[in-house]
């Protein structure tokens, strides 16, 4: 090995020890933990500023034992590969280079680190540059090139691990060839079993956070081997597949696999989930954002993958999803701009169909299985579709094969182009494959393909301008309705009315939002039905016999759904249903809520809900939790959305409450009011459930949250109005002893009587976050004391409406309003899809 070679490093390097030998060299391990693994390109590592951006995703999305493999920052690659063909040739411009290559480097050191850490860095890179400036003076075989292009991925995790660490985020950095082992070959070939026994022996020592190299290994003499076009992305998936990782996500300048280039066509939609047949189909025609050998380690692994922006990490995500595809059409419209064609002819004497089979195992074996081909038996030609890069290799490995004599006249043209439809079933939906010949019948077509697995139809063409015809096929085949699939929970008194609803209203939002609304699945206590066909909104009313519910056979089956999005309502009163949000978003269900559980959770739940919610880019609607039919919620974040803060929130939230002090004016027991709304059925059947406050105080915690306080159910100060000795009794017992409520509202009404207000049960926070829900004496006149029965009422108070809160009053509670407040939310996510 040549000394640039041998100096460069093969083991990790620690993060600062007592700040002086800031990034050192240790071994790193593995042991027991499923690890996350993060890749991030050359673009996302371009500047200081990208730098620090990378820094920070790590520090939200990882939890300290996370694998970061880096690409080398920029164009620093490429900067490598100019700087030695410059010295290869002997060109005078290799000392420019190199020094603009050294401003570079240094400018990112300079821009992010400062103190010992920045000298250490600054001394490491000076020695590196030594090394490689000495090294390309002499003579250097292909080994010692690889080495040197290997540097800007070294750098990268150098740089990267010591960022972290200044930031109090400690990290070592690995260089991946202290484990990687590979054969070398046109297609450099790993080898899985050994290099996972190395790492696991790298990771033996450090369960931290650990910065890789992508797109270098070793071979079994250690010399320096490049894994070839997007080798980090197959570093990153490669990785987790020998550390057992859980998941990789692959962090470009894109969110992830869009319906048609979104820089050509403007329309273009983030497709949120791919299957992984899919995602290969899509890799072998070329696709920028995902590539075949990056997938295979995730076909042959439990991890999961997930392609997102590091510019933008909330723009949304793809994940590709080892599921069998369900689609029943196209997904995407792929292209390639400049392809070559590569053609052969099969000699007279030979059997043509086992001449091209033979062709097509010897290219498969090297790894150049082209993007698509023709066969033309009667000429006995067989025509081949590559990108101009894999064109070469491929050339060259048919010309030496082609001295074997099973063919002839081997050519090479350019100036092709290919556009293909890639989507599960798209060769057996008749429409689109009939859109897509009309569409191609002006085109100068060489040949259309299709796929043997019918995941795509492929079309070559002679180079064209692509973009009219990919908006104009884009239009065509994505204008039906997005495919809605319902699953609702419980079935009861709000969920019995919101079916009637559904069943009046479907057709008019399918119309005027162009979608297509498919009732997928009802559950109710005892179980439910799942039906991709559709289930009748009307007869699941009358006629349903549910099979048992099991959560996790149920979470399997929502994940294999083949709709292009899903909406979870859950209108039950079940804590156990709220607990399965964060699944429901992992999955990219939407979530419609009459269940205030979530809502009102503890503060490390609710915000898990929330955060799984923004990670996977699903809504989570409940305005049905507080105030029925009520603009609550919607007021509170208008206000907020446009500027206004709220500074506090009050009124009376319990429409049974609203009744009961609208009509106690001390001349009949409390005790008889209480009784005469059991029997009305103004009250729960526990009506311990309404005079509590508990349900008072979980809607004053949701509004709470919605317009920006922190708080807990225990910051809330909570009046119970049932005495301790009639709370743990039976609902009978309880309505035996109803009269051991009279005293103590009896006295609390006289007290506001005797200087002229009016008994009522309040909710209120305040500015600085103050809760309380209990009683309260009003002046007769004030907004809360007059009241329609059983109406609920609302003040809002913000920096605008100040000395004059926004009030809003109506009715709190039915199934009518309920199941409008649903219906709703529905028409919201519906609009936004």
């Amino acid at each position: 090995m040549s000394q640039a070679e041998q100096n460069v490093p093969l083991s990790g390097q620690a993060a600062v020890n007592n700040q002086r030998d800031s990034v050192k060299e240790v071994a790193v391990t593995a042991g027991v933990k499923h690890r996350q693994v993060h890749k991030f390109g050359g673009s996302s590592l371009a500047d200081p500023v990208c730098y620090r951006r990378v820094a920070a995703i790590v520090e939200q999305q990882g939890d300290g034992s996370e694998l970061i493999v880096v690409s080398a920052a920029g164009k620093t690659t490429n900067r490598l590969i100019q700087l030695v063909e410059l010295a290869e040739a002997g060109d005078e411009a290799a000392g420019e280079a190199l020094n603009a290559l050294r401003a570079y480097q240094q400018g990112l050191i300079d821009g992010l680190l400062e103190g010992e850490l920045h000298q250490s860095l600054t001394a490491q890179l000076n020695g590196d540059l030594g090394r490689l400036g000495q090294t390309l003076e002499g003579r250097f075989d292909r080994f010692e090139r690889n080495g040197l292009l290997a540097f800007g991925e070294v750098w990268s995790a150098r740089l990267l691990a010591a960022l972290l660490t200044s930031r109090g985020e400690p990290a070592i950095w690995l260089d991946a060839r202290s484990f990687l082992r590979a054969e070398d070959g046109a297609l450099v070939k790993v080898d899985e079993a050994l290099s996972s026994e190395l790492l696991k022996a790298r990771l033996a020592e450090h369960d931290g956070r650990i910065v890789v190299t992508g797109f270098i290994a070793a071979d079994m003499e250690g010399r320096s081997l490049l894994l070839g076009r997007n080798g980090s992305d197959y570093s990153a998936s490669l990785l987790a597949l020998l550390a057992d990782g859980e998941s990789t996500t692959i962090w470009s300048d894109v969110a992830g696999v869009y319906s048609a280039d979104p820089r050509r066509v403007k329309e273009a939609r983030l497709l949120e989930r791919l299957s992984l047949a899919e995602a290969n189909e899509l890799a072998r025609l070329g696709s920028s954002v995902l590539h075949s050998r990056t997938l295979q380690p995730v076909a042959d692994s439990r991890q999961r993958l997930t392609l997102r922006c590091s510019y933008n990490p909330d723009e949304g995500c793809t994940h590709i999803l080892r599921r069998a595809p369900r689609s029943n059409g196209a997904r995407i419209v792929s292209s390639v701009d400049q392809i070559a064609l590569i053609e052969l002819k099969v000699l007279a004497q030979g059997d043509f169909d086992q001449a091209v089979k033979t062709i097509e195992a010897h290219l498969a074996r090297h790894r150049l299985s082209p993007l698509t081909l023709q066969r033309q038996p009667d000429r006995r030609v067989l025509r081949l579709a590559y990108t101009l890069e894999v064109a070469v290799g491929a050339y060259d490995l048919l010309r030496d094969f082609q001295l074997q004599g099973n063919f002839t006249g081997l050519i090479q043209k350019e100036g092709y182009s290919l556009v293909a439809l890639v989507g599960a079933g798209v060769t057996d939906n008749a429409e689109q494959c009939h859109r897509f010949y009309q569409l191609l019948s002006d085109q100068p077509q060489e040949f259309v393909q299709v796929a043997r697995d019918g995941l795509s139809l492929v079309a070559v063409l002679r180079q064209v301008v692509l973009e009219p015809l990919l908006i104009a096929l884009h239009s065509a085949l994505f204008s039906r309705p997005t495919r809605v699939g319902l699953v609702l929970f419980g079935k009861g008194n709000i969920g019995s009315q919101w079916l009637a609803l559904y069943g009046r209203e479907q057709a008019r939002l399918e119309r005027e939002l162009n979608v297509a609304l498919t009732l997928y699945g009802v559950f109710n206590s005892q179980g439910g039905l799942l039906d991709e066909e559709g289930l009748d909104p009307i007869k699941v009313q009358k006629h349903f016999e549910p099979s048992p519910l099991i959560w996790p056979e149920l979470l399997t089956q929502l994940e294999q759904h083949s709709f292009d999005s899903l909406i979870a309502l859950d209108l039950t009163a079940s804590e156990t249903v709220s607990r399965y949000y964060p699944d429901f978003a992992q999955l990219g269900c939407h979530i419609i809520a009459a269940n205030k559980f979530a809502g009102a959770a503890e503060s490390e739940f609710y915000q898990r809900i929330k955060q799984a919610c923004r990670d996977h880019q699903v809504q989570w609607r409940y305005n049905a939790t507080v105030g029925a039919g009520l603009p609550i919620q919607s007021s509170i974040q208008m206000l907020r959305q446009s500027g206004d803060p709220v500074q506090g929130v009050s009124g009376i939230f319990s429409g049974t409450l609203s009744w009961l002090f609208q009509q106690y004016d001390g001349s009949r027991p409390f005790s008889e009011l209480v009784d005469a709304a059991w029997q009305q059925g103004l009250t729960e059947p526990d009506p311990r459930e309404d005079l509590s406050g508990q349900d008072v105080r979980r809607k004053l915690l949701i509004l709470a949250r919605e317009a920006g306080f922190e708080l807990d159910s225990a910051d809330i100060e909570l009046e119970n109005l049932v005495p301790h000795a009639l709370r743990p009794l039976s609902v009978e017992g309880f309505m035996d002893k109803l009269g051991e409520l009279d005293g103590p509202i009896q006295s609390a009404f006289e007290g506001a009587r005797r200087v002229g207000k009016v008994l009522r049960y309040v909710a209120r926070i305040e500015r600085g976050g103050k809760a309380r829900v209990g009683l309260e004496a009003l002046e007769p006149h004030h907004p809360f004391a007059n009241l329609l029965p059983c109406d609920n009422v609302f003040a809002i108070e913000s920096d605008n409406y100040r000395t004059n809160p926004l009030v809003i009053q109506g009715p709190g509670a039915g199934r009518e309003v309920t199941a409008g407040a649903i219906q709703y939310d529905l028409w919201q996510i519906c609009a936004a899809l």
